[in-house]
C-alpha cells in the first residue's frame, strides 16, 4: 500500500501562502511531536510560541474533554461560566479591569485598536490615528498590515486603511515627536519577536508611558507573542515596570487553542452595547482551556521556571556566540530567544536541524529564533543545543 503524498495534496487543494518545511506532524506529546513517518522531533517552535504547556499537557487535554461533553458553543446572547471564570481569573493576575474575548491574535490587536478609536472619538475630539513602532508586527488582517511596519506585508496590499503612523523603534522622542491632535494611541509590542526578537532599551517603555500620560493618550501592549508566561513574567508589561492602558493576548492563552483577548483600564472602557462583538469568540470550549492553562501557570509559578531555563538557554547561546565567528549575538527574555548570524544562513541551520530532530524557526534570514513550550526543562535546552552545535560543526 502506497503512502499518502500530504504535500501533493497540500499543493493541489490549498492556497500557496506558507512555505512549510518538508515534514507532516501527526502527533505530539510535551515537547515531542511525530510525522507520518514515525520520527520524533524536539520542537523548540512550539507552533510559534503558542503552545505554552507544551503538546497534549493533561489540564489542557482534560478541560477539552469536560467541556466538550457538557457545553461547546452559544454565542454571546448568554451568559456562560467558562467565559466569566477566565475573565475573572485574567482581570486578578493583571492590572486590567475589563476583558473581551476574540479568535486571535489579530482580532485581538484589531479590538484593541478599535477601542482606542472610540475612546479619542469620545475623549480625544476624534482622535483616531495609532502610532506603532519599525518593523512591528500586529497581525495579517488589512488593518493590521498597516499598523505593522513592514513594506514587506504592505507593498502587495496597498491602498492601506488610514490611521496608522509607523515610526522608528526604540526611541521616546519619535514617538513624542509625532503625536498629533489626530493620535490617540501608541501601540508596541515589549519584545519584537516576528523582527528577530528584538529588545527595547530598558527605560524605552517606561518614557513611552510618561509620554502618553504627558499627553493623554492611550498606550496599547501587544503581548499576543510575549504575554502568558512566555518573558518570564505572567505579562511582559511587568518586566518595563509600566502598567498599560489596554492589552492583547492570544498565543500562549490557550496552548494550541484558539483563543485571543484584549484587555483594558476602566479608565480606557469606552465600549457599550452593540460597539464590538464576535459569533465565536469566548465561547465555553476555548475559555475552559484558557482557564486550566492560566491556573496551571499560576500555581506551578511557570513564569519562574522560564526565567529558570531561560538564562539556562541564554548561557549556551552566548558560548556558542565566543566560540563561533559568524554567531553575531545572543539576545531575548524568558524563552524568546534569538541567534543572530553574520550572513543569511537561518534557514540552512533550520533545515539541517529538522534532519536531526530539532524543530527551530529562522525568523529572519540570519537569525533564529527559540520559542519552546513554557515547561521545557534543562535538559531539553542541553539536548536543543547539542543537536544545534552538532549542525554549525558541520557548515
Amino acid at each position: 500500500m502506497s503512502e499518502t503524498n500530504w504535500p501533493e495534496i497540500e499543493a493541489r487543494v490549498y492556497m500557496p501562502t506558507f512555505k512549510r518545511a518538508p515534514v507532516t506532524l501527526v502527533r505530539g506529546e510535551g515537547l515531542r511531536v511525530w510525522d507520518d513517518k514515525g520520527r520524533s522531533y524536539l520542537d523548540f517552535i512550539a507552533g510559534v510560541a503558542v503552545n505554552s504547556l507544551g503538546h497534549c499537557h493533561p489540564v489542557v487535554v482534560e478541560a477539552l474533554q469536560k467541556q466538550a461533553a457538557t457545553l461547546i458553543h452559544t454565542s454571546n446572547l448568554y451568559y456562560t461560566i467558562p467565559q466569566l471564570e477566565l475573565a475573572e481569573l485574567l482581570i486578578r493576575h493583571s492590572c486590567m479591569d475589563k476583558v473581551f474575548f476574540q479568535n486571535s491574535g489579530a482580532e485581538a490587536t484589531e479590538g484593541a485598536v478599535k477601542l482606542a478609536r472610540r475612546y479619542g472619538k469620545e475623549r480625544l475630539n476624534g482622535a483616531y490615528e495609532v502610532i506603532t513602532a519599525s518593523d512591528s508586527f500586529h497581525g495579517r488582517t488589512l488593518a493590521m498590515v498597516a499598523a505593522s511596519a513592514q513594506p514587506k506585508h504592505q507593498d502587495p496590499y496597498t491602498p492601506l486603511p488610514e490611521g496608522f503612523l509607523n515610526v522608528g523603534w526604540n526611541d521616546v522622542d519619535v514617538i513624542a515627536n509625532a503625536i498629533t491632535d489626530k493620535t490617540c494611541a501608541v501601540m508596541l509590542e515589549p519584545v519584537q519577536g516576528e523582527s528577530g526578537v528584538r529588545i527595547p532599551a530598558d527605560d524605552y517603555l517606561r518614557g513611552v508611558r510618561d509620554v502618553c500620560d504627558d499627553r493623554g493618550i492611550l498606550l496599547i501592549a501587544d503581548e499576543v507573542q510575549t504575554g502568558v508566561g512566555r518573558l518570564g513574567a505572567l505579562f511582559g508589561y511587568e518586566l518595563a515596570g509600566i502598567e498599560p492602558d489596554i492589552m492583547t493576548l492570544a498565543k500562549g492563552l490557550g496552548s494550541g487553542v484558539p483563543i485571543g483577548a484584549f484587555l483594558c483600564k476602566d479608565s480606557a472602557n469606552v465600549f457599550k452595547a452593540g460597539d464590538h462583538g464576535s459569533t465565536f469568540a469566548g465561547n465555553p470550549l476555548v475559555c475552559a482551556v484558557g482557564t486550566a492553562v492560566i491556573r496551571y501557570m499560576v500555581e506551578n509559578d511557570i513564569p519562574g521556571h522560564v526565567q529558570e531555563v531561560g538564562a539556562h538557554l541564554m548561557a549556551h547561546l552566548n558560548q556558542i556566540v565566543a566560540e563561533y565567528p559568524s554567531a553575531r549575538e545572543a539576545r531575548g527574555r524568558g524563552l524568546l530567544v534569538a541567534l543572530e548570524f553574520d550572513r543569511d544562513v537561518a534557514g540552512d541551520l533550520s533545515a539541517r536541524c529538522l534532519e536531526k530532530g530539532l524543530l527551530i524557526n529562522p525568523v529572519r534570514a540570519n537569525t533564529l529564533r527559540f520559542a519552546p513550550p513554557l515547561v521545557a526543562s534543562r535538559d531539553d535546552i542541553d539536548e536543543a543545543i547539542s543537536i544545534l552545535r552538532s549542525v554549525l560543526a558541520s557548515v
